[in-house]
């Protein structure tokens, strides 16, 4: 190769590693480990891997290996292939970032919403007993009853979070918010 192409060659290698690293870093917002993280930039930048290429490549442990390529399987962000004539597997990493945030965020916002509803109904059940108990004293029962119109307002919020997934996962957000927007909301 000549001294150009090397120079070239290194430049390529030196622009994907500032990617790389700065996508390893912002996955933790994805609630994964820093390996994961690096693992999945690395794959960003390639067609398919298989778990020896990976280990190789970022000279991870096996267990660590296994675990990072769990965990991304499990939020979205790599596919198991299959290809014919091998027996070993080989992964993909998504790179539609549209599509691993709908995916990953939908379903930390509808685990949010599932939680904290059953929580509620519950609560408001135990208040509403306070409420109509004849013998609990009248400002025990105000108490219960502000309680209980505070978790009510509540829902709201989880409703509209409901509403959200809805329009994010059917890409209705996309209308009013287009993917190829490039100005800045101020």
């Amino acid at each position: 190769m000549s001294e150009s192409a090397d120079q070239s060659r290194m430049k390529i290698e030196e622009a994907k590693d500032k990617v790389i690293g700065a996508i390893a870093e912002t996955m933790d917002l994805y609630g994964v480990t820093p390996a994961a993280g690096n693992l999945y930039a690395t794959m960003y930048f390639k067609d398919q891997m298989t778990l020896d290429e990976m280990r190789t490549e970022l000279e991870m442990s096996k267990p660590s290996m296994s675990t990072s390529v769990r965990k991304l399987q499990d939020i979205e962000m790599v596919k198991k292939t299959y290809t014919r004539g091998s027996r070993k597997h080989t992964y993909v990493a998504e790179k539609n970032f549209f599509r691993s945030f709908m995916v990953f965020y939908c379903q930390m916002w509808e685990r949010e919403v599932k939680m904290n509803m059953e929580a509620i109904e519950e609560a408001q059940e135990s208040f509403i007993d306070v409420i109509e108990d004849p013998k609990s004293a009248p400002e025990i029962v105000a108490e219960a009853k502000g309680y209980y119109d505070q978790l009510e307002e509540s829902k709201t919020y989880y409703h509209w979070l409901e509403a959200l997934v809805a329009n994010i996962r059917n890409g209705k957000i996309f209308e009013f918010l287009p993917k190829d927007q490039q100005e800045s909301f101020e």
